[in-house]
């Protein structure tokens, strides 16, 4: 098993009595995570599976009697698929409040229940991580810096998937399969969506527009949806972790665009096989995109494996000037501009440099990319 950094931060708050929630994409190794974990723990353990209707069914109507009874002499409770037990936020918050012995762990793959059923009732009763395909971090860590700077045009291509990383020559095969099997379950079940064309056209869409301020008035038009059913199945995407969105930074001044957005992809190998192209990158036309969609989802990971607590942001004005990524931290703002090449260093825009004098303002290439993915 590649480990994983994630690990620190769950075992450093394993000893009080707060809830660990874990939420992430699927297949990303949540469950092998605490498995490794759990099997360090040295205490007696009850797993519990979402995905089990005879589990959802005991836990629908729950109460502190009855948990007891279930748990027994356990110390842990593992609950996998967590998002698929009604009432889940509950079943903790009564766990937590009358059995404090015992630790609780929840892993979801998928914000919908987890975000809507736990966050009020588990109230400073929680530790909350989200968890992400393998990081540039984690590999260097497994094997080192300069096998992985080798495989970094692969990366861009194929992604972090642990299974993709851990099966090379069936990268193709694997990526198809998490696409089509697993994208979409979240929406499905709990959503009342139809995994129709038109829902995988918006995602193919989101894919060609990768770091591009998006316009849902035509991916409507280009997808065949109105604009409120796209607006919804944006939010769902973004909650069943297939996609994530950057909003632009503005203080208000009248040339600055303050409300689109720009959507990334959790995982690169993801965003190819929902448009089905893995060709090599030297040969791509989309390298930019992809070596965006790259920084922007690794610097992701960077925050919060580390917590950083940053804002993430991109800043553009009416004058179609750019900045790629911004990162306020305290009102401190850090502004990045991403290139393939590390030939010259590209030109931040005078009129946001004057106005916000940012305390970095840097060009990401090939050559420093690990100082803004890793903290190594």
């Amino acid at each position: 098993m590649i480990p994983r950094l994630l690990a620190k931060l769950i075992v450093a708050k394993m000893a009080d009595n707060k809830a660990i929630i874990i939420t992430g994409p699927r297949q990303v190794g949540k469950t092998t995570l605490l498995k490794a974990l759990v099997n360090t723990a040295d205490k007696k353990v009850l797993w519990w599976n979402g995905d089990e209707a005879d589990t959802r069914a005991e836990l629908a109507d729950p109460n502190a009697t009855m948990l007891k009874e279930k748990i027994g002499h356990h110390e842990l409770v593992v609950i996998d698929e967590a998002q698929r037990i009604e009432n889940i936020g509950l079943v903790i918050k009564l766990i937590v409040d009358n059995i404090p012995a015992v630790k609780v762990l929840a892993i979801g793959s998928s914000s919908f229940e987890l975000a809507n059923k736990i966050n009020e009732p588990l109230t400073g009763r929680k530790w909350e991580y989200r968890m992400f395909p393998l990081s540039t971090e984690e590999m260097i860590l497994h094997h080192g810096e300069r096998a992985e700077k080798r495989l970094l045009k692969h990366r861009l291509v194929y992604g972090y998937y642990p299974d993709v990383v851990t099966n090379p020559g069936s990268e193709k095969e694997l990526l198809k399969q998490l696409s089509d099997s697993y994208l979409y379950k979240d929406i499905l079940v709990w959503e009342n969506v139809r995994k129709t064309d038109k829902l995988e056209r918006l995602v193919q869409a989101l894919a060609f527009q990768v770091g591009q301020l998006v316009s849902v008035n035509e991916l409507a038009q280009t997808c065949g949806l109105d604009f409120h059913t796209v607006e919804r199945y944006l939010t769902l995407l973004q909650k069943a972790f297939v996609i994530f969105s950057l909003g632009s930074f503005s203080r208000n001044l009248r040339n600055e665009i303050k409300k689109a957005r720009k959507y990334y992809f959790y995982d690169n190998g993801i965003r190819n096989a929902v448009i089905n192209q893995f060709g090599a990158f030297d040969s791509r036309l989309d390298k930019g995109a992809l070596w965006e969609n790259y920084l922007v989802s690794e610097r992701m990971k960077l925050i919060n494996y580390h917590n950083h607590y940053a804002l993430q942001y991109f800043w553009r004005n009416h004058n179609k000037q750019e900045i790629d990524y911004i990162e306020e931290y305290d009102g401190r703002l850090q502004a990045y501009e991403f290139k393939w090449s590390a030939g010259k260093a590209k030109k931040f825009p005078a009129s946001f440099l004057s106005r916000y004098q940012p305390q970095v303002a840097q060009t990401i290439h090939q050559d420093n990319y690990l100082d803004f993915v890793t903290a190594i």
